[in-house]
């Protein structure tokens, strides 16, 4: 629960930084649920002679490490939804259990319930973001949830139809996130209206930095914190000029009947005080919604994921 001096705080400036959120099993469990997807990406690809067979005190980091310099898509297989665009019904997604009680961890909604109260949905804009040092990307990467990230308003990267709904984002550190390795800067202030942003490339959208209105403020946070923020409040990441990789899941709730701004995602009831039958608590259940989406998608017209052109008169 938070305290009211941590709810004015949120609500005044925007963000909140809260640490000691995920329990330390928790965190175990995610580390190995992906160490498995690692081990089997990387099998797929000794099995392709893509890369060579791994040595015996190969990690999980030391894999991640051989799989970015040589260019491989290790991302997508690793997120927590699908891409923007090209989606076919053989796209890769990760959808488990250590990831599905990340989601709807009593703790975390206890904290979301303090700020949007108890009708809560996991709403589908939601990501991994394992960031390699920035040395070793291949210089033609350009995902923001792999390279540095650029400003942006998480209301600017929903579609219209949320403009009106009450949403929180819950930024989850799984590795320690620092100033070194990237971690988020956030500008503090109570703000009603949305900045104007460019979409460059489909690879991020952004603010450019002459439309901020305040100072950046880098919040730092250990694993299993978190960094809690409003929709409207502007951020971004810094590069990873370490030596490691900085890991990290972002997640968004909203109130329960109000729109997600990405509709052809699936969203889930995570705790409900007048429903409490509503709640989806089989992970198996999360990953068939994903995979029913993935596959009417799949067959569809191309779906817009935000509202902004590349040729705006603010992506000058």
């Amino acid at each position: 629960m938070l305290s009211q001096e941590q709810i004015d705080h949120f609500n005044t400036q925007g963000f909140l930084v809260v640490e000691n959120l995920l329990c330390d099993d928790l965190l175990q469990r995610i580390h190995a649920e992906y160490e498995a997807k690692m081990d089997q990406l990387y099998k797929d690809w000794v099995s392709q002679k893509k890369v060579p067979a791994p040595t015996p005190e190969m990690n999980f980091w030391d894999k991640l490490e051989r799989c970015t310099t040589g260019g491989f898509d290790w991302y997508q297989p690793f997120d927590i939804s699908l891409p923007a665009s090209n989606i076919t019904k053989e796209t890769p997604f990760h959808f488990g259990p250590a990831t599905f009680d990340m989601i709807t961890s009593q703790r975390i909604l206890d904290l979301v319930e303090c700020l949007i109260g108890p009708e809560i949905t996991s709403n589908p804009i939601q990501h991994v973001r394992i960031k390699p040092p920035q040395k070793v990307v291949p210089k033609r990467e350009a995902r923001a949830h792999i390279v540095k990230t650029d400003w942006h308003q998480d209301m600017g990267v929903t579609l219209e139809s949320a403009d009106n709904t009450n949403m929180v984002t819950v930024w989850l550190a799984i590795t320690d996130a620092t100033v070194e390795n990237g971690c988020l800067q956030v500008v503090p202030g109570k703000r009603a209206n949305l900045l104007p942003h460019c979409s460059q490339d489909g690879a991020q959208v952004a603010i450019r930095e002459r439309y901020l209105d305040g100072k950046a403020l880098p919040t730092p946070v250990k694993a299993g914190g978190a960094v809690i923020f409003h929709p409207m409040t502007p951020h971004s990441s810094l590069a990873n000029t370490s030596d490691g990789y900085r890991w990290s899941f972002d997640l968004r709730y909203n109130v329960t009947g109000q729109p997600t701004g990405r509709s052809h995602f699936p969203e889930f009831v995570a705790r409900s005080e007048s429903n409490p039958e509503n709640e989806l608590r089989d992970w198996q259940n999360w990953r068939d919604l994903w995979e029913q989406a993935r596959l009417q998608i799949a067959g569809a017209e191309h779906i817009a994921q935000h509202r902004w052109p590349t040729d705006g008169p603010y992506c000058a």
